[in-house]
């Protein structure tokens, strides 16, 4: 071992690998060498980009979803040894420290590009898990995104019936349907009649706001059935004008639920409300198990040291760019 880099953001709009030393674990944590980590689109744009709801502090780091291998074992660890393949919410870089409480091994059998969505699905679960879905209860995602395609999936395995699948991008929406949606809508102004029609004029029970667009949020609102529940998983970039908490919350009896990742507990799990650890073991599992497919969203593979090419695929939003795979396996 002999050098290290990391993705950082230097000012809005700037991405710099910077090279660090290796870092060296404290007794509770694992050194680990990354193989393979996922950017985030929504939330990697955001905070490159400064956008509302980030932080203003730089130099930045990024990344959340790091799969790699442990180098070496702090002296309280145990249950970890060299060479263990480990799933962590670690940043982009090649070698990173992470607690060993907050690692997760990864099934022999699940590859390392497919577990690298370990945790990108494990925020949208926590989500799902929030709206306590029935057997048969229609379900809205809105938005046809990485994150509201993972929860479309696990809205239907929580048992959602029909799930519908909401985009403003008609081009977005046969990818819905391969994912498994009964119907992908687009929110135009044959919205209301359509949904109509898939919930015997209903409405659904459930909608998952997985966008984090201001506006989407009037939308959610808008299609939930009276007593229905509304939550927003997306990480919302800025404020929604022109809510009436009246006509739109109020009056219908809505519950609308907060679904920020950081609300987890932190040691134990209780019904609706599991921990980081918990959901990230049955992420991976439901991956291993081809339960979660995700094989269809790992759009574009980028080397570690090409990795600002990366972000500026994504400063223009463009649609087509779901999972975007850095590859650190050539790092020296």
């Amino acid at each position: 071992m002999s050098a290290n880099h990391q993705i950082l953001v230097t000012q809005p709009g700037l991405i710099a690998l910077q090279p660090t030393p290796i870092p060296t674990p404290a007794d509770d944590e694992l050194l680990i060498r990354t193989r393979v980590s996922l950017i985030s689109p929504g939330t990697e744009r955001a905070f490159f980009l400064s956008l509302p709801n980030t932080t203003d502090r730089y130099p930045q780091p990024l990344g959340y979803s790091n799969i790699g291998v442990v180098e070496a074992v702090g002296r309280a660890v145990t249950g970890w040894q060299v060479g263990d393949r480990v799933a962590s919410n670690g940043y982009h870089a090649a070698y990173i420290t992470v607690h060993a409480a907050r690692c997760t091994p990864i099934p022999a059998a699940l590859a390392d590009e497919p577990a690298a969505f370990f945790n990108l699905a494990s925020i949208a679960l926590q989500g799902v898990r929030k709206a306590r879905i029935e057997l048969g209860e229609p379900v809205a995602v809105l938005g046809a995104g990485l994150i509201g395609l993972l929860a479309l999936q696990l809205a239907k395995l929580q048992g959602g019936l029909p799930i519908l699948s909401l985009d403003q991008a008609a081009d977005r929406l046969p990818l819905a349907l391969t994912s498994g949606a009964d119907a992908a809508l687009l929110t135009d102004d044959s919205l209301p009649a359509q949904m109509d029609a898939h919930t015997a004029g209903r409405g659904p029970a459930v909608v998952i706001e997985a966008t984090g667009h201001p506006a989407a949020v009037l939308t959610a609102l808008a299609v939930a059935r009276p007593l229905g529940r509304v939550v927003l998983l997306g990480s919302t970039r800025g404020e929604t004008d022109h809510v009436n908490f009246y006509r739109d919350i109020h009056k219908k009896g809505l519950t609308v639920l907060g679904a920020h990742n950081i609300v987890r507990p932190q040691h134990e799990s209780s019904p609706a409300f599991w921990s980081e650890a918990d959901d990230q073991r049955v992420t991976l599992d439901l991956l291993a198990h081809g339960r979660l497919t995700v094989a269809p969203y790992i759009t574009h593979h980028f080397n570690w040291a090409d990795a600002a090419d990366a972000y500026e695929l994504l400063r223009g939003w463009r649609r087509d760019a779901l999972g975007l795979i850095l590859d650190w396996t050539n790092h020296p």
